[in-house]
């Protein structure tokens, strides 16, 4: 017991944050230019929010769909699982994710929503698909480590809590989601990583709102 009580979550990792941020930057090399695209398809998501209706959260639906599928095989299974076996693990998670998202956004028949909870999912989605990427700067690494939003993870799930709560979309869809916030928060904690309270912060946020909001609009 003594043992273990010495241990910190860093000694549970399988790679060190300089092997890490290499892996952000190889892929960030081999996926371009495919970084412009995603931006584009950010800025749809957003935009979608901003001018809530149906067939606009089928759009968004459909390319954060789109973006799970892509970080599911092209980052998870391609290049993180590399250096941790949870990599295969993460991407039939997020493949997963991508199918409920995908038949959601096929089977979207509303628009119903609230004023707050459009807001808070419109603010959020807006930072992981404009702000996230300076992150980088934050920390004082270079350009090419940015992670971006249909790229990286990171961004993609904080964009999809956004839509999420915009759309008011059931709780199930929250779960993996909210399981990789708490997840890789760890991870970024035991690396150092100065944004790791972003992903929890999120999330947080998210949840809040939109459980405030239920709650607001079951007493009327």
């Amino acid at each position: 017991m003594s043992e273990w009580s010495t241990y910190t979550p860093a000694d549970f990792l399988m790679f060190s944050s300089r092997t890490y941020w290499r892996l952000v930057a190889l892929y960030n090399e081999a996926v371009r230019p495919w970084q412009l695209l995603a931006i584009v398809a950010g800025g749809i998501v957003v935009g979608c929010l901003a001018r809530p209706t149906v067939h606009a959260h089928r759009i968004a639906m459909l390319l954060l769909a789109a973006a799970w599928a892509w970080v599911a095989w092209a980052y998870h299974l391609a290049r993180y699982a590399d250096i941790s076996t949870a990599g295969p693990y993460f991407a039939g998670a997020f493949a997963l994710q991508a199918l409920l998202l995908g038949g959601m956004g096929v089977r979207a028949s509303n628009a119903q929503t609230r004023r707050l909870e459009n807001r808070a999912g419109l603010a959020i989605a807006g930072l992981a698909v404009f702000a996230y990427p300076l992150l980088v700067l934050a920390g004082g690494r270079p350009w090419r480590q940015a992670e971006l939003f249909g790229i990286a993870p990171d961004p993609t799930v904080i964009a999809t809590l956004g839509v999420l709560l915009a759309a008011r979309i059931h709780w199930s869809a929250w779960l993996i989601p909210l399981a990789w916030c708490v997840v890789n928060a760890a991870t970024l904690m035991a690396l150092r990583v100065g944004h790791a309270w972003v992903l929890p912060a999120c999330a947080v946020l998210a949840v809040a709102v939109g459980v405030g909001s239920r709650r607001a609009g079951g007493r009327h």
